[in-house]
């Protein structure tokens, strides 16, 4: 939630205000890094493109169809935005403070980390490193052991439905997903892919379409997410219900569970966004 005043179409005074915001200094040391890549990136974008960044600084995020494939770009330029929103707010000390006031303060603090994180980190395809005058590209989701021949590639959770294309159309339009109709196959079903991600919508009747938590099993799918903010951010901002919130980095530290948050599809169903963590 952005709390300045920003032009309605301009992008350009969208990054002079970035680029005299991290002038002032007291930002992270990348977020200069950052800044540069999604300038260059939305240098890149038709003009349809740039106007979407600027609808989802004016809060109409959900007015963009979640399969666009530069969302994630949107997504980070908010972040960078609410987070020199976050350090100006900091560096203004008034000469006293309430008990909230202080409370408000450490918790803007104590969120700066989870801005600061995605700085420096490749986005579509591409990264900036500092003293580079355009960023270079990289190739995303390099597996380790890449010459070992994979038997098995994918796999997919399969949702019995009363309506598998209203089922659909939710999928595509609030969570990103791509729909492929597969009439032809042994079990015709309509197949949704996003990223690593697939599932088979099937015609069902019955119990076999109700949520599992209707027979004593909390979620209906685990979805393993790196970086679970960036997707809540999404989720959110496409109105979907918000289950279970993501709790801080900070406080899920703490805690004794994975850090996750859990949203509600159209049929009910609990979707589980947990925090996926690397094994060394």
């Amino acid at each position: 939630m952005l709390n300045k005043e920003y032009p309605l179409h301009d992008m350009n005074v969208v990054f002079d205000m970035i680029e005299s915001s991290i002038a002032k200094g007291g930002t992270h040391d990348k977020a200069a890094d950052e800044m540069n890549l999604l300038m260059h990136l939305y240098a890149g974008l038709p003009a349809e493109g740039v106007e979407e960044g600027m609808m989802f600084i004016h809060g109409r995020a959900c007015e963009i169809p979640a399969s666009s494939d530069i969302i994630p770009l949107h997504v980070r330029l908010m972040n960078l935005l609410e987070y020199l929103e976050k350090v100006e707010y900091l560096a203004d000390i008034p000469s006293s403070m309430t008990n909230e006031e202080i409370t408000k303060r450490s918790e803007i603090m104590n969120s700066l980390d989870e801005h600061e994180k995605y700085f420096g980190t490749p986005l579509l395809g591409y990264q900036w490193s500092s003293g580079n005058t355009k960023p270079a590209e990289v190739k995303e989701g390099e597996e380790e052991n890449s010459g070992r021949l994979l038997l098995m590639n994918s796999q997919a959770a399969v949702f019995a439905c009363e309506d598998i294309y209203k089922t659909a159309v939710f999928y595509e339009d609030k969570l990103g997903f791509k729909a492929s109709h597969l009439d032809d196959e042994a079990m015709p079903h309509i197949k949704l892919t996003r990223d690593n991600i697939a599932i088979v919508l099937v015609k069902g009747e019955g119990d076999i379409t109700k949520p599992a938590r209707n027979f004593g099993i909390k979620y209906d799918m685990y979805i393993y997410c790196s970086e679970p903010f960036l997707l809540h951010n999404e989720v959110a901002g496409n109105g979907i219900k918000i289950v279970e919130d993501l709790p801080e980095a900070k406080a899920a530290q703490s805690m004794t569970t994975n850090r996750q948050f859990v949203f509600e599809d159209i049929d009910g169903r609990h979707i589980c966004v947990s925090q996926y963590i690397e094994s060394n």
